[in-house]
Order: C-alpha cells, then structure tokens, then sequence
C-alpha cells in the first residue's frame, strides 16, 4: 500500500471541473486584485470564526505582522510566545525589532500558561499562543493573564480554521486572530493567502487600509501601508472550499478517531482531546518514546509518508542564535522535539489505509 503524507494531487482531482469553471469566470470579470470575491470571503469567514470582521490577506505570516504593528509592537518591545512552532511566529516579531521571548510547552505542544506570568516584564506588549496542530491554548488563563497586566493576545491561529475551546472559536478571543490559507491548510487555496479576524472595528479598518499601500483611495495614501492584500481569484478558490470545511474537518476528526483507537498506547503517547477542546487536526502528532528515525523508515518502507513538526525548535535555528539561548533552556520543547511524528490526517485517507498505518506501527513495537 502506498500512502502520501499529504495528498494535494488527489484533492485537486476532486474539485478540477468546479475550480476550473470557477477560475475561468473570475478571470472573465477583469478582476485580479480587488474584487466582490473578497467581499464575501471576508463576510463568510468572520462568521465561522465568531468574528464581527476579517480581512483576507496574502498569507498568515502577513497577518501577524500586521496585527502586531498595530498591537503596538516596535523596537525594543518583547513579545511572549513559544519556540515550539512554525519559524514565521517567531520571525514577524524579529522583523519588526522586537524580542521573542519564549515560554516552553505543555505535553500537547501548546504553551505551558503557567510560565507565562514570569516572563513579563515592561517591555511586555504581546502574548502570542501558538494553536499549534489544531488544538486551541489554555485559552482561559492566558485571558486572564493577558487582562491583568493589559497584555494584547494575538492568536496564531494558522492552523486551527474551525477548532474550539468552551465553544469559543479560534481568533476571536484576543485582540486579533491570525490565519493561513496555505495548500497544506484544512481550508486552503492554491497558493499562498490568509486571513485576520477581530473583533476591534478600528483594527479592522487600519488592516484594510495598511494591508493596500495605506491608499484610501487610488489617489489617497493616509498612511505609509504594505502590500498584503488577497486576490480575487484565491478568494473565490477559499469560498467554494468554505462550503466544504465542516466535512473536511469532521474527515478528520474521524481519522484521529480511529488512529486512537487503533494504536498500542504503550510506545505511543497522543494527547488527549479534553471535553472542553474542539480539535480539527491540521496534523496528527503522536509522540515516540524510542526509536522515531527507525519507525519512521520501517514506515517508510511499507509505503508510508510520515513528517515531523518540527524537529529543530525555534531557539536553536541558526537564525535565532542572537537571541541568546541555548540548549535545554525549553527541556519539554526539546524533548518533544526527538519524539514527535506527524502520521496522515487529510480528508482523503480510508479507513483501511488508517488501520494499515495503526498496524504498521503496532507491528513495528511488537
């Protein structure tokens, strides 16, 4: 059996005659840049997100930027998030001269909130949970957190499009919620594109203008802005996969499902999906206790794609190195580190390929 870790080829197959009709009749509009396709992704998804507003941009990356300049983070600022992430959380605060300071993890890869209070200082501006793998933060005490020292919280939620805690929607508990739409995402378009989500009407209308050259209008610049804008066509993309999404999500949550019930616990660790979590697993991470490089080759062999999320954290990137840390300075991010495994999840997996995966592995222990 052969089984792709991500299986975009396939998708593409699923929606090539209603993606190709819809290109050809955006297309057909003359508009490329701007467009009624925008107006309506932005309307639809602030709703799925629990949001009064969105503004579609052209990658979540961009969307942290932008949400963190106007959270007021400059120079000299320190922004409190994890090292236990995609590069880009980490290097929008960079960019824009401040310091990351980082805070280690939980079991379930998400940041450790009662580390958080320590590391506030008053150069302090920004906490930045990571939803990492489609589960949200401790959502509740970093509120509280964030609310008794008058912290802004900007969620990266890249990859948490539909995931929950206490009914609460991810990117509508801080001060902006920050989303990909990258082909690897469970809502995803055909190239690079994101979103922001807020609650704020001022930081709505400040994204709108700042994330289009700052132009008011063709002839209007009132501010010095960026060009961070979604097209037309990628919006058009993301509202016929929109439609999808709850299947896609609820494909997943089905293949975590099984591979939970599945797999032998006693090599194997997963994170349990507490009551008051809504998971939608952009990745399925499980952890390895020993021997990951040999069961991930063992897999390999038997057609399996497996990857890794991520095997070097952030603060040991050589690009970090400025930062000043070392190694064993985040021991849970490490460890996790040498141990995690993304296993398939995408919604085209079938359950005789999730049972092949689960006694490939059990096998492999036994």
């Amino acid at each position: 059996m052969k089984i792709k870790y991500v299986n975009l080829d396939k998708q593409w197959s699923e929606d090539r005659s209603f993606l190709l009709r819809i290109i050809d009749q955006t297309l057909s509009t003359g508009k490329f840049v701007g467009g009624e396709q925008i107006d309506i992704f932005e309307k639809d998804i602030s709703k799925v997100c629990g949001c009064k507003y969105a503004v579609g941009l052209n990658s979540g990356t961009d969307a942290l930027t932008l949400a963190l300049h106007l959270a007021g983070v400059r120079r000299g600022d320190e922004v409190i998030t994890t090292p236990n992430s995609f590069i880009a959380s980490t290097s929008v605060i960079v960019h824009l001269g401040a310091k990351p300071v980082f805070v280690d993890v939980l079991p379930d890869q998400n940041i450790n909130y009662n580390l958080i209070e320590k590391k506030i200082t008053k150069k302090t501006k920004v906490i930045m949970p990571v939803h990492l793998t489609g589960r949200l933060c401790e959502m509740d005490p970093i509120m509280s957190i964030a609310n008794k020292f008058g912290l802004a919280v900007i969620e990266d939620a890249a990859q948490a499009i539909g995931s929950r805690y206490n009914d609460k929607e991810a990117g509508s508990f801080g001060f902006a919620g920050c989303f990909s739409a990258h082909p690897l995402k469970n809502l995803n378009a055909i190239g690079d594109a994101g979103f922001l989500t807020t609650n704020n009407y001022n930081v709505y209308k400040k994204i709108k203008d700042i994330s289009n050259h700052g132009m008011t209008n063709r002839n209007v610049v009132k501010n010095f802005g960026y060009v961070s804008r979604l097209d037309n066509l990628q919006a058009a993309i993301l509202n016929y996969r929109l439609k999808k999404l709850d299947k896609i999500i609820s494909l997943r949550r089905r293949n975590a499902s099984l591979y939970k019930f599945l797999i032998n616990k006693e090599n194997v660790f997963i994170p349990e999906e507490k009551k008051k979590q809504f998971n939608t697993y952009h990745t399925f991470v499980i952890q390895i206790y020993n021997n990951r490089e040999k069961l991930i080759n063992f897999l390999k062999k038997n057609g399996v794609g497996t990857s890794i999320h991520y095997p070097i954290p952030i603060h040991l990137q050589p690009a970090a190195k400025f930062l000043g840390y070392k190694k064993n300075d985040f021991p849970e991010t490490e460890k996790q580190s040498r141990q995690i495994l993304s296993l398939p999840i995408h919604h085209q997996l079938k359950i005789n390929e999730i049972k092949y995966i689960s006694k490939k592995i059990n096998d492999f222990f036994h």
